[in-house]
């Protein structure tokens, strides 16, 4: 309350997790004081968590919360493992120390023993006879990336080539590793290993490349983003969308190292880290300057702005994909897509929320009014009728259908759209509609004026369960547009039995 008072405009809480394990909103303090925030015109924004690629990993997941997923941007720390046989492998680091200057130095995978602790180089698990003086492979997972240079430091070893394995696909991130560290996607990493595994005498180095811009494709889903779907209410949407959360340049406390490891005694003014929390901020920041420029918006009219004019694209000119697979990527893992702040300025419509919405949407899912009442802080009543959480006014829709429904069915959507560009404005419907499912819109045209500012219509998402081909993620997934030819408002349709 006290923030509010201040005259606080944005709230940015980097914090996320749980491996998709969400309390219910009633005892998710984020969720209850987010709520405070945004029931008083403030614009909360939070990170998707970095338990992905798994599905149902993303947290965070109230309605009146900008849920935050993490994209790389178009700049690289390339390192380049260079093995005996002289094939080089790929990776990223930015270790700054003194180079290997191109010596080869043996290598050797303790993997190779059939002990995890050993594979992936957890404290006193390597055997400083086999590391010392060498190049160590470390498998990721279960313990910091960071960390485990500092095991192979203390074991003796030269130098430290981490590995991806199938979970984080070639998902990479730079580190200020304290020795000579490279990390490597998958695929080369299981290339370096059969490397060690069929030679007598393996020998590697690792030279280090420094900076590189103009990197193509970018903007690509982390793969450690949160990934939908919704876990405690699938018919929202989450996350809402990504931002840029890898390989972030920021200022840093000279109260810890580049590492945050404690024996890391390196001092410096600015590091380069990654995470949802990298992401959480470029959002909130988006958001200030949004508030700036339309002191008159909504929390949810500002989220509604980023949503539906997010890129769907990446610098190729062609849709995003996941780095976890290097597929196109689903709304479940980037959510309305990549945020553009520049066309978030002039949105053309916004889909707004009220406080007596947030409250329908919790009667619809099945909240009791004193049970509300510990997220609103104010007394609350349910409609006689019994809402459906759908039908909130979010700038995306999830169309749940039992697997029980015999034939086709279908699912209707209200939503209403506020104009906040050229009074007099006629927008006309596109639709894409997911793979084996119909969606009609009625009306197809909405004419504005400036009597008339807002305008609602009807989606209709029909299905027959039995026919629908649900792809990897077990949902099918399209968009309906609105467009002025000016502008170009988008909201994707998920459909899921």
């Amino acid at each position: 309350m006290l923030l509010l008072k201040d005259g606080v405009d944005v709230i940015s809480i980097s914090i996320g997790g749980g491996n998709g394990i969400s309390a219910p909103y009633y005892l998710d303090p984020i969720a209850i004081g987010a709520y405070g925030a945004a029931s008083r015109g403030v614009f909360v924004s939070s990170s998707a968590g970095n338990d992905g690629p798994y599905p149902m990993s993303v947290t965070n997941l109230a309605p009146w919360i900008a849920t935050v997923g993490a994209g790389t941007i178009d700049r690289s720390f390339p390192a380049v493992v260079v093995l005996g046989n002289g094939k080089r492998l790929s990776g990223v680091s930015l270790y700054a120390g003194l180079p290997l200057s191109g010596k080869m130095y043996s290598l050797v995978y303790p993997g190779k023993s059939g002990v995890l602790a050993s594979s992936l180089c957890m404290e006193n698990s390597l055997d400083p006879n086999m590391a010392r003086g060498k190049i160590v492979v470390c498998d990721r997972g279960s313990s910091p990336r960071v960390a485990k240079g500092l095991v192979v430091k203390k074991a003796g070893g030269v130098g430290m080539i981490l590995a991806n394995g199938i979970s984080n696909g070639e998902g990479l991130v730079g580190d200020a590793h304290l020795i000579p560290a490279c990390a490597l996607g998958s695929d080369e990493g299981d290339a370096l290993k059969a490397y060690v595994s069929s030679t007598s005498n393996p020998v590697a180095t690792i030279a280090f490349k420094g900076t590189v811009i103009g990197i193509k494709p970018a903007p690509v889903v982390a793969s450690f983003s949160g990934r939908g779907p919704n876990g405690l209410s699938p018919e929202i949407l989450k996350p809402d969308l990504i931002a840029p959360g890898v390989n972030i340049l920021a200022a840093w406390t000279d109260a810890a190292g580049p590492t945050g490891l404690e024996s890391d005694m390196r001092k410096t003014e600015f590091n380069i880290l990654s995470g949802t929390s990298m992401a959480c901020p470029h959002v909130s920041g988006a958001a200030a300057l949004l508030k700036s420029a339309h002191p008159d918006w909504s929390p949810a009219a500002i989220r509604s702005a980023m949503m539906t004019t997010a890129n769907t694209f990446n610098n190729l000119n062609q849709p995003l994909t996941d780095e976890a697979t290097g597929n196109v990527s689903t709304p479940y893992d980037s959510g309305a897509g990549h945020l553009n702040l520049d066309r978030a300025m002039d949105p053309g419509l916004v889909y707004d929320i009220t406080n007596n919405d947030y409250v329908k949407f919790l009667c619809g899912i099945g909240y009791e009014p004193r049970v509300i009442q510990v997220i609103t802080r104010s007394p609350v009543s349910c409609p006689v009728k019994k809402p459906l959480p759908e039908h909130i006014n979010y700038p995306s829709l999830a169309a749940l259908f039992p697997n029980s429904a015999k034939g086709a069915s279908s699912k209707t959507f209200i939503r209403t759209v506020t104009n906040v560009g050229q009074p007099d404005a006629v927008y006309r419907s596109t639709i894409q509609a997911p793979r084996g499912v119909a969606v009609t819109v009625k009306p197809q045209k909405l004419v504005f004026s400036r009597a008339v500012k807002k305008r609602s219509f009807i989606v209709t998402v029909t299905a027959n369960t039995r026919n629908l081909i649900m792809g990897n993620s077990g949902a099918v997934f399209g968009s309906i547009s609105w467009s002025d030819g000016k502008h170009f408002v988008r909201s994707p349709i998920v459909v899921v039995t």
